[in-house]
C-alpha cells in the first residue's frame, strides 16, 4: 500500500469513528427526550433493517427483552410515545469510550449512566454496559446490535432542586 493509500485508509478509520459516535449521540439525545412528539422514523432509522437491540442480564433481560428489525425496535420505543411522557426527566451520560473498526463494521463500548424522573415523580439511577455494532447501510452508519447490560439500578431523590448551588463566599 502507498502512503497516500495508507493515509487514506486510517483517515476512513476516524471518519467511520465519528459517524459512529455522532449515531450514538443522535440515539441518546432522542431516548433523553421520549415523548408523543419523538420523531419515531429517525429514532428507527439509526438502526440497520435487521437490527437487534436487547437487554443483557438477569435484569435488563426482563425488564427489556430483545426486539430483532427496524420495526421492532421503533414499535418497542412507541411504546414510550405517549402523554403524559413516562419520563419527565431523562439523562444518558456516555464514558469510558472504545470504538473499534473491523474492516466495513464498527463495534462500540462505552458505560452509561442514566438518570430519569418518571411521570409519577419517583426518580431512578441506572448504570449499564454498552456494546453495540454498527454496520454502513445505504451509506449511514446505523446500530446492527445494540447490547446493554445493567451495572447497578436503584431509585433516589428528585434529581433537580431549587436549593441555591453550593458555591464559595465571595470576599
Amino acid at each position: 500500500m502507498t502512503e497516500i493509500a495508507d493515509l487514506q485508509a486510517r483517515l476512513q478509520v476516524f471518519e467511520s469513528q465519528q459517524a459512529i459516535r455522532v449515531c450514538i449521540n443522535r440515539y441518546m439525545a432522542l431516548c433523553d427526550r421520549l415523548d408523543a412528539d419523538t420523531p419515531i422514523d429517525e429514532l428507527a432509522g439509526l438502526f440497520t433493517r435487521d437490527a437487534v437491540w436487547e437487554g443483557k442480564g438477569a435484569k435488563y433481560a426482563a425488564s427489556f427483552g430483545g426486539y430483532r428489525g427496524r420495526e421492532a425496535i421503533g414499535a418497542m420505543f412507541a411504546t414510550y410515545m405517549k402523554t403524559p411522557a413516562h419520563f419527565a426527566l431523562n439523562v444518558h451520560f456516555l464514558t469510558s469510550e472504545v470504538i473499534e473498526m473491523e474492516g466495513e463494521i464498527g463495534v462500540g463500548q462505552w458505560v452509561m449512566l442514566q438518570t430519569s424522573t418518571f411521570a409519577d415523580g419517583a426518580s431512578h439511577l441506572n448504570a449499564a454496559r454498552l456494546r453495540v455494532r454498527f454496520a454502513c447501510e445505504e451509506g449511514q452508519w446505523r446500530m446492527a446490535h445494540f447490547q446493554t447490560e445493567n451495572l447497578f439500578s436503584r431509585p433516589t431523590g428528585p434529581w433537580n432542586s431549587e436549593a441555591p448551588l453550593p458555591v464559595p463566599e465571595k470576599d
